[in-house]
């Protein structure tokens, strides 16, 4: 199972928060918008789509969509040790399964009704 808290081989501190919190702990909030979309569509939690859907998620809110290698690198950032075809093979399911859409520019970016989901306020 996935603990989001920092590993101490990394050498990384908690981040905080701009309002004081653990990054962590908003991460989790994020964690279960995530999941409640992937069971709003019938799919299972796995880490590799939460993070993938957070990362897209992110770009979207920064408005502009990414490709695989895009998607790739963030989770590389992140120290997730995902492949690159693994990361693809993700996208194609969520795309698929109608979570995501693919663009011309062979982007991706969260379908409207997703990211509806996504920004929805938390019940906490």
């Amino acid at each position: 199972m996935y603990n989001p808290q920092p590993s101490m081989q990394t050498g990384r501190a908690p981040t905080k928060a701009p309002n004081g919190q653990d990054a962590c702990g908003e991460e989790r909030v994020g964690n279960e918008q995530i999941r409640e979309l992937l069971r709003t569509y019938g799919l299972r939690t796995s880490l590799i789509r939460l993070k993938v859907i957070d990362a897209l998620h992110s770009a979207g809110r920064n408005g502009r969509s990414i490709g695989v290698r895009g998607v790739h690198a963030q989770l590389e950032q992140l120290d997730i040790p995902l492949s690159f075809l693994s990361v693809r093979e993700v996208l194609k399911r969520l795309c698929t399964e109608g979570v995501i859409s693919l663009g011309s520019d062979k982007c991706y970016s969260l379908n409207p009704q997703a990211r509806a989901v996504l920004d929805q306020p938390t019940s906490r």
